[in-house]
């Protein structure tokens, strides 16, 4: 192989053993591109295969300006390239604090971690330091490895960041504004962007723990609609997709399409939420009293007004569409109203009103409006 050409030797300034490891790196150019694909699939992989999702990941060989200036400063701890462990480095931006460690799992999974050479940042108590609490891993690929065209691939260390979406933009603010400590900037902005840095943490904090008290319940209002305890679960999104993940109204829905022998088109019934807070209804308790209580003239209205055609498909919603205008009416609601419920749910076309007279017309003949 050629001698690999440096661009300035000189200029950089480095004796001789610093100016035999940069030619050290330039040789390696090769494998290291080979390795930094490596790795990045291998943590794809592992993330994907874990459904893990991440804000970012990116990956960069150091520079050979970086490394030159590196020598420049340091040379005399390396004796060889290998003891420069972040040639190579990848970095995972988590989009809450608490998934660094849930990444760090993974990572110890997939590498061989030289623990001795791996640092976590978080431990600092510095005030200041929030954009550093990086997790960093001294990593090497693991012995199955095998790549007959780099075979060297193994030997080489890499470095593996993992920090949260907060603490990686702060650190990118950090490097852009200059600022790495109090030398660099007078002290009344240390002292801001200090307090700002506390800020950040607590915010980083506080979303991991919105987001665990989320999951926790998630899990308590699937298990209240799991055991029918639906008056004790407040009505809002969750607690009505999990009420539906149960299928209330199918079975209201199938008598329907037994009229006519009618094929059932599914739909989402999440659309029917705005509508069941506009009936009063507070708690799934609410909402499953309704359905008890209207359940069969909502048959009685579906009987009217499908007895007499031949229509052989139904949307999944007619059961608890015809529900909710029952309940409507039963409360004195008048066209206006049942207009808004057709709006709410399908949009606004102009035939909404003359449905809604029409629907009114047939409620008033079965005698449920009140």
């Amino acid at each position: 192989m050629d001698s690999p050409i440096i661009k300035d030797p000189a200029g950089y300034g480095l004796d001789l053993h610093c100016t035999s490891v940069l030619e050290e790196y330039c040789r390696s150019i090769p494998s290291l591109m080979r390795l930094q694909e490596t790795v990045m699939g291998m943590i794809r992989s592992s993330l994907d295969g874990h459904n893990l999702l991440v804000a970012g990941l990116e990956s960069r060989i150091k520079t050979e300006d970086s490394l030159a200036g590196k020598l420049k400063s340091k040379g005399s701890k390396y004796t060889s390239l290998s003891d420069i462990t972040d040639i190579l480095g990848a970095r995972i931006i988590t989009f809450y604090s608490d998934d660094v460690d849930k990444v760090a799992a993974l990572m110890e999974q997939v590498f061989v971690i030289d623990w001795e050479n791996s640092v976590d940042k978080r431990q600092s108590h510095d005030l200041d330091s929030f954009g550093y609490m990086s997790l960093h891993y001294i990593c090497t690929l693991p012995e199955s490895f095998r790549d007959d065209e780099f075979p060297g691939l193994r030997s080489i260390r890499f470095e593996v960041q993992m920090r949260s979406l907060l603490q990686h933009a702060w650190a990118n603010l950090n490097h852009d504004s200059g600022y790495k400590s109090g030398i660099e900037i007078p002290r009344q902005y240390l002292r801001k962007l200090s307090r700002l840095a506390g800020i950040l943490e607590l915010a980083d904090e506080e979303i991991s723990a919105v987001r665990n008290e989320t999951t926790d319940y998630r899990r308590k209002v699937r298990s209240l609609v799991g055991s029918g305890d639906f008056d004790q679960v407040q009505l809002d999104g969750e607690s009505f997709r999990s009420y539906l993940e149960i299928n209330p109204f199918s079975a209201l829905t199938e008598r329907i399409a037994a009229i006519n022998q009618a094929e059932v088109v599914d739909t989402s019934l999440m659309p029917f939420l705005p509508v069941f807070l506009m009936l009063g209804c507070k708690t799934l308790g609410d909402v499953e009293a309704i359905r008890l209580e209207c359940t069969e003239d909502a048959f009685r209205l579906a009987v009217h007004e499908l007895g007499s055609t031949d229509l052989d498909i139904i949307s999944a919603s007619v059961g608890v569409q015809n529900i909710c205008l029952v309940k409507a009416a039963s409360k004195g609601a008048g066209e206006m109203f049942i207009e808004w419920i057709f709006d709410r749910l399908y949009g606004k076309p102009g035939n909404n009103k003359a449905a809604a007279r029409r629907t009114l017309e047939h409620l008033e003949k079965l005698n449920i409006t009140k």
